[in-house]
């Protein structure tokens, strides 16, 4: 046999192997990331969760499926529902999970990412209806809270962790508006009118407090006289008027000899 020939039939071995190794091996051979995780069914049986790193599978008797770990994020479209106290509103929340079990994310339910989606609607809105509008405004955390563990009960069946729910945003009608802005200017009013007559009450009761230290030391007017009168002449005024008390002129004021016995 020439070496031409033997060329030939060395090719004809080799090329089905190499082409047997270009369509098997793809099937075969599986890469995952390390926030991968890969479900092998054999023959329609669940095997195991496999890697991250090199995944061996048998063709055309394995099948794969590959899972995600990383935090998944979901936006709760806005829903549309009445409070407890009868207010209605319209609210929306973004739901933060992650899947822990991937075996149990892919045979116990046939598409996690779309039930959690559907859950955490039906659970913002059963949350929602059992708060009244002031709790939802002023305690959002305690009903993001309770959110988080609701619904992180219910999917936790189907190797679903949820870590965080956040309410986003709470948007009320105009007319509610407007009277909570009415409201507050009220509420913003009585506390100034408070301030104002505890301000006076607390100046009365100085006053009452000076007046009767005058009573008992009645050297204190005279002294409270002089300091007015220098803080007037300190102020660089052409004329200044001052009082004289009645006390200081009345012995001026008695005609003479009215105070002698006869």
């Amino acid at each position: 046999m020439n070496p031409i020939e033997r060329t030939f039939q060395m090719l004809s071995w080799l090329l089905p192997v190499v082409l047997l190794l270009v369509l098997v091996l793809p099937a075969a051979v599986r890469i995952l990331r390390e926030y991968e995780r890969a479900v092998v069914f054999r023959l329609g049986k669940l095997l195991r969760a496999k890697g991250p790193g090199l995944v061996l599978l048998i063709p055309l008797v394995d099948r794969m499926v590959r899972v995600d770990l990383r935090v998944v994020t979901i936006d709760v479209p806005k829903q549309e529902m009445m409070t407890r106290d009868n207010v209605p509103v319209a609210v929306d929340a973004v739901v933060y999970f992650r899947v822990v079990d991937a075996e149990a994310a892919i045979i116990k339910v046939e598409n996690f990412f779309k039930a959690t989606s559907l859950i955490a609607q039906t659970t913002l809105r059963s949350v929602i209806g059992q708060a009244e509008l002031d709790e939802l405004l002023a305690h959002r955390d305690s009903i993001n809270h309770t959110l988080q563990e609701i619904i992180d009960r219910q999917t936790d069946p189907w190797g679903i962790k949820v870590t965080a729910v956040e309410v986003k945003d709470v948007v009320l009608p105009e007319n509610m508006k407007r009277a909570m802005a009415k409201q507050a200017e009220t509420e913003r009013e009585r506390r100034a009118k408070i301030i104002n007559a505890e301000g006076e009450f607390q100046a009365a009761a100085k006053l009452v407090e000076a007046g009767a230290m005058i009573a008992e030391q009645p050297v204190a007017l005279q002294l409270r006289f002089l300091q007015t009168i220098r803080e007037i002449s300190s102020e660089h005024n052409t004329n200044t008027i001052v009082p004289v008390p009645i006390d200081l002129i009345s012995p001026f004021l008695k005609k003479p000899g009215a105070g002698l016995n006869l």
